[in-house]
């Protein structure tokens, strides 16, 4: 075999061992902060922690109404942390809406060392908490971006209202395929968020957002999930919207407005 293919081979098989083991870096970009950070915002909340296990605790913030039509739970993309991804909570408060944000392991004050296994668990164990105090049909799951797989996962584990998917993959997998096409991606990734998979079992009904200049997870992905079942996913198109936009467009909002008054 010619030199040059060896040297090929090798880098291939040295950049897929560099992957593997550095690819929580390339996919997660948590802001961290201090235990003792306070939380200001001009609308009522609370902070919580939820103690998942020993070494493990989740923060979340509550924005909460006098008499809430229902609940929003939602998980954020993969930057930063609930300090930032707060504002959005407007768009359902505004609405009646209680909402629950919470950071993933090692975003915020969130602690605990990542995988996908456990962080799943994580927001499993968020998600039984909150109907201690809120019907599973006043609960609805929101997750944007690297959100929406654990939003998906939640739901096809339990029974909530709607499930709201704002700018999804079809699965993560194809998310690295198309960034890292040389390498061996299936067998390096050890986050898959298979949303494909997921929602096949998800009970209520899905309704998904997605911009059509999405460069970073382009439509292509919700077109594919809502084909999976057409009957039960409503693709909601924001057209010349982006993948970190789509709140900028009246469209957006009026679609939200739409479906929390359903």
């Amino acid at each position: 075999m010619p030199s040059f293919i060896w040297y090929i081979l090798g880098s291939i098989a040295l950049l897929s061992v560099l992957a593997y083991f550095l690819q929580e870096k390339f996919i997660f970009k948590p802001e961290k902060l201090k235990q003792d950070f306070q939380f200001k915002y001009d609308i009522p909340f609370r902070e919580y922690f939820f103690d998942v296990e020993p070494g493990v605790r989740i923060n979340g913030l509550h924005f909460f109404r006098e008499y809430p039509a229902g609940l929003i739970l939602y998980f954020h993309g993969n930057s930063r942390s609930i300090k930032g991804w707060a504002k959005y909570a407007r768009d359902f408060y505004r609405y009646n809406y209680d909402v629950v944000l919470v950071d993933y392991r090692g975003f915020g004050k969130s602690t605990g060392k990542r995988s996908e296994k456990d962080m799943l668990n994580d927001m499993q164990f968020v998600y039984k908490e909150l109907t201690r105090t809120y019907p599973e049909q006043h609960i609805i799951v929101y997750g944007r971006s690297i959100g929406s797989g654990f939003a998906t996962k939640v739901a096809s584990d339990n029974k909530p209202r709607y499930l709201i998917l704002d700018a999804p993959y079809y699965s993560f997998l194809k998310v690295a395929e198309r960034f890292l096409p040389i390498l061996p991606v299936r067998y390096v990734l050890r986050f898959h968020l298979r949303a494909d998979k997921w929602i096949r079992q998800v009970s209520c009904h899905t309704y998904i957002i997605h911009g059509t200049k999405d460069w970073l997870i382009p439509i292509k992905h919700s077109e594919r999930l809502q084909k999976i079942n057409p009957g039960k996913i409503t693709l909601i198109r924001i057209h010349k919207g982006g993948h970190n936009n789509l709140p900028s467009f009246d469209e957006y909002h009026n679609f939200i407005r739409d479906i929390l008054k359903y």
